[in-house]
């Protein structure tokens, strides 16, 4: 490396370390009361805020005199309409999981963490609690003007119902979590008779404290110091990632209106602080990407309003990549091969979990050969095998069905009733012994088909193939 490169990059580091000092991470030795402002990134917040609507509803929801979504834990079914989902198709939840977390991934890479701005439940919380207290304590230089005066009736009143609003809130949401395990209706029943489950209790506790405590009074210390999302974003982004960001070549040098018009010779930023005022995490974005931005937007809304006032351009402050800045050539979605990697997983994870689905089928049938011994031979010369048939309702009804055996010719069977019962939701095990005359097998190992077909529902059957073992020929 020559002398010049060297001095190119040094100069680089000197720029990233002088900016890097501007940064400031509050640890907690402040309360962020952040400005709320319109615009159309609050509107978009709003919006997808509401999202989480389904949390306190979809409990509520019912099908055919049932909750319609219902994780049965304890029972180890879970019930989404019509499925029912068992132990043995635990991998369809993989399935979902993966394909959220690649998309997180995903979306991250693409517009930064829009999900911590957008949609995250300690984001959505802490807005709606920061939304009560700006009621009741009114702006910010207000709440701060109340958290420095003497404790009177006023302010204890003021404090009391907002912390009870907030304390409402928490236990809202812990019966909310709560009821998609249980049946909401008959879990609001026990709660008003007190005949809930200490564990019932417990977790609704668990709830309304790690809500009233992470909302009301960490706030933006959960992101900073508890999400691990919030430490790992970092190596999500890249130079074609778009995040909100300042524009320095046209906002620089900053400065203080004169007169009400902008100086000229400055840059389009005023030094307004506004940016500032309304960020939740209490960042500067002018200088630069810092940990605390959770990409909600809001920063834009306040640049935006200003600009329009000095009958400047909007977009001081905007979503923009590195390369954008930079003059850089944007490449589209399709030729950015980590965007690609996680789309084609994400195809990978939605095609695996709707081929379960459609395939769950009525029972989950197994067929174990016993190994000790392979076959016996019986007084009559026939061959005997012995098998464990363990066969899985998936509904929730009783159902009865036939099982068939074929194969080889000549089968005799024992074990095997004409009509066999399956209890709902219940593995059920049958031990069933074949018995194949000796003339009749050609071979060591002959192909076995176990076929099970249902009484009540004659369209719901399902095959085994397995083997029947016999002397060496």
């Amino acid at each position: 490396m020559n002398t010049q490169s060297k001095q190119i990059d040094q100069k680089h580091v000197d720029e990233l370390y002088e900016e890097a000092s501007y940064w400031h991470v509050n640890t907690g030795d402040e309360i962020i009361h952040a400005k709320r402002m319109p615009g159309r990134f609050r509107t978009y917040k709003w919006f997808s805020m509401s999202v989480w609507l389904m949390f306190f509803l979809g409990p509520y929801l019912r099908w055919k005199d049932s909750q319609a979504i219902l994780l049965d834990i304890p029972n180890r079914k879970f019930h989404i309409f019509e499925i029912t989902i068992m132990p043995q198709d635990v991998w369809l939840l993989a399935m979902v999981l993966l394909f959220f977390a690649i998309l997180l991934a995903a979306v991250t890479s693409i517009a930064g963490r829009v999900f911590c701005g957008y949609f995250c439940f300690q984001t959505i919380w802490t807005d709606i609690f920061t939304y009560i207290e700006e009621k009741l304590e009114g702006a910010p230089a207000k709440r701060r003007k109340l958290e420095q005066a003497p404790w009177d009736f006023q302010k204890i009143k003021i404090k009391f119902i907002k912390h009870s609003l907030w304390i409402l809130i928490g236990v809202i949401t812990g019966i909310s979590f709560t009821a998609w395990f249980t049946d909401a209706l008959n879990l609001w029943a026990e709660l008003f008779s007190l005949q809930a489950d200490i564990f019932i209790w417990l977790l609704i506790l668990t709830f309304t404290l790690g809500t009233y405590i992470l909302a009301g009074f960490l706030r933006e210390q959960t992101c900073f110091w508890l999400c691990p999302y919030a430490r790992i974003q970092g190596v999500m982004y890249d130079s074609e990632t778009i995040l909100p960001t300042y524009d320095v070549a046209r906002g620089e040098p900053r400065g203080r209106l004169a007169k009400g018009k902008p100086v000229e010779g400055n840059g389009d930023c005023i030094d307004c602080n506004q940016c500032v005022a309304v960020c939740p995490t209490g960042v500067d974005i002018r200088h630069g990407q810092q940990e605390g931005c959770i990409t909600c937007g809001l920063c834009l809304d306040a640049c935006d309003s200003v600009m329009d006032k000095i009958k400047r351009p909007r977009g001081l402050i905007r979503y923009a990549s590195l390369d954008e800045i930079q003059g850089k050539e944007q490449l589209p979605l399709f030729k950015r091969p980590r965007v690609l990697i996680y789309f084609g997983i994400m195809i990978l994870a939605v095609s695996g979990l709707l081929y379960g689905l459609l395939n769950l089928g009525t029972f989950d049938f197994k067929v174990i050969h016993e190994r000790q011994p392979l076959f016996v031979q019986l007084s009559s010369g026939a061959i005997q095998n012995k098998y464990d048939l363990k066969i899985l309702n998936k509904t929730d009804e009783d159902m009865h069905i036939s099982i068939a055996v074929e194969g080889a010719e000549g089968i005799e069977t024992q074990g095997i009733k004409e009509k066999m019962l399956l209890p709902a939701s219940r593995l059920t095990s049958f031990t069933v012994f074949l018995r194949i005359p000796k003339n009749n097998l050609k071979e060591e190992r002959t192909p076995i088909n176990f076929r099970i077909q249902s009484y009540e529902k004659h369209e719901d059957s399902t095959e085994y193939l397995s083997m029947f073992y016999g002397p060496k020929f």
